[in-house]
């Protein structure tokens, strides 16, 4: 964690450091994950000195891990899928079903 992080983020990291280890995630996997979560969610609430584009008009890292955790085995939301394709700049995508989607994107 970056020196000057509350004590409420040190407590956020090593939950979802702690929870993503139990999921199976290596140890330095785990640190990543966390750190990525965590410094999203310190951009997104203006905590820290930069933030990228995508820190602040992506969805909340707690609703992103909601929407996974409905979804079960099923993988990525529609809405993922349709987000990637548009960054691949898939033509057709507008017109594809989620099937349709994690097909041509591989998933």
């Amino acid at each position: 964690m970056p020196r000057g992080s509350s004590p409420k983020r040190e407590r956020q990291y090593e939950h979802i450091k702690e929870s993503a280890e139990k999921r199976g995630e290596s140890a330095g996997r785990a640190k990543e994950i966390a750190a990525r979560t965590v410094n999203k969610e310190r951009a997104r609430s203006g905590e820290s000195k930069t933030a990228s584009k995508s820190s602040i008009e992506d969805m909340s890292s707690s609703k992103r891990g909601g929407q996974r955790s409905h979804s079960g085995s099923e993988g990525p939301t529609y809405d993922q899928l349709y987000a990637e394709a548009k960054r691949r700049n898939l033509h057709g995508r507008s017109s594809m079903d989620k099937a349709e989607l994690k097909r041509e994107l591989g998933h």
